[in-house]
């Protein structure tokens, strides 16, 4: 099992790199695994590499959960 973090998409960069925005944290992520990211879209990254594209609803969802279980 791994952890994969949702972010989103701000700005495609040069060799299948995008910068992703973790809830005001923003890091390089290789987008090399997936066709078609544009900005805007989320991405779920582990160990810094976007595995696969999800919705707002369930990218919020998620980092709801996240969140909670790191502030119990």
């Amino acid at each position: 099992m791994c952890l994969a973090i949702p972010g989103k998409v701000e700005k495609i960069l040069d060799n299948n790199y995008a910068l992703v925005d973790f809830s005001g944290i923003k890091k390089e992520v290789c987008i090399d695994f997936l066709r078609d990211v544009k900005v805007g879209d989320y991405v779920n990254v582990h160990v810094g590499f976007a595995i696969n594209k999800i919705d707002e609803k369930q990218a919020k969802e998620n980092l709801r959960y996240i969140n909670e279980a790191y502030s119990g």
